[in-house]
């Protein structure tokens, strides 16, 4: 039987195959797989500190490890491992894969303050780092809105975004309205001291703290952070500066390489 003109036979629905369906699958999903990783942090243009562990979970896009020190959500690592060629996207035949990304998840799980451990969830973010990294280490990112599997692409993070859709263990720390005595010095590239003063806060929280200072100085300079009552050197980054109302200024800063023991505050 003829068909009018307007008919047309229907070309079968295109298929994937289940072997092609199997290592996408297996791309996607976290596997565990203990393998040997180089994690290197950039405190700043001169300062990196590296961290040598073994991975938790990895798939094509992202890993879970555990470092001795914390990570800020929003800030950007790289991981050197010999990853398996399956769940590589480039480099298929280097010994090691290089590949930065970014830090979603930081959770404490060590048992105790002497014997600190943090969980720490990446999002693979590519072999670069954005162009401008290197002048500004120290820089916070966010994911950009995205569709479907890939690496995640970056825009700087807010200084105050939205949180309230975050889990408890990812959100910024509560701060505690106290006075901490405290020393900031200023060191050249030399690790020479060129300023300090001592001074207290005026909040405080385990990854940064407001203090009051006499200090000339910018957002983006890098600070040493001492606490003599608690015997612990912090590296921190301004990330702002204000003048009160009563004319003092505060200094808005972010521990870089570790948490401020907060332990017995309530």
């Amino acid at each position: 039987m003829l068909t009018s003109g307007s008919e047309h036979t229907r070309s079968p629905e295109p298929t994937v195959s289940k072997a092609v369906m199997e290592k996408e699958r297996r791309r996607i999903q976290r596997i565990s797989l203990p393998l040997p990783v180089r994690v290197e942090v950039r405190v700043d243009r001169s300062y990196v500190w590296n961290e040598i562990t073994r991975l938790r979970d990895v798939s094509a896009f992202g890993a879970g490890f555990t470092l001795k020190r914390p990570v800020k959500r929003g800030r950007l690592v790289l991981m050197t491992m010999p990853m398996p060629r399956q769940l590589r996207s480039y480099d298929y035949s280097e010994p090691q894969y290089r590949v930065w990304g970014l830090v979603r998840r930081c959770i404490s799980i060590g048992s105790n303050s002497e014997d600190p451990l943090f969980a720490i969830g990446v999002a693979f973010t590519g072999g670069k780092p954005p162009q401008d990294y290197m002048e500004h280490p120290s820089r916070l990112y966010d994911i950009k809105q995205r569709e479907g599997e890939g690496f995640c692409h970056l825009r700087e993070a807010d200084n105050l975004p939205d949180e309230s859709d975050l889990p408890n263990d990812i959100r910024r720390q509560t701060r505690f309205f106290i006075p901490e005595a405290l020393k900031l010095e200023i060191t050249d590239d030399n690790n020479n001291v060129t300023a300090s003063e001592t001074t207290v806060t005026e909040n405080l929280s385990l990854g940064g703290a407001a203090v009051f200072t006499t200090l000339d100085i910018e957002a983006g300079t890098f600070l040493r952070v001492s606490s003599e009552r608690h015997n612990v050197k912090i590296i921190a980054v301004v990330r702002g500066k204000r003048v009160g109302p009563e004319g003092i200024t505060r200094l808005h800063l972010e521990f870089i390489d570790r948490y401020f023991p907060l332990e017995g505050i309530e």
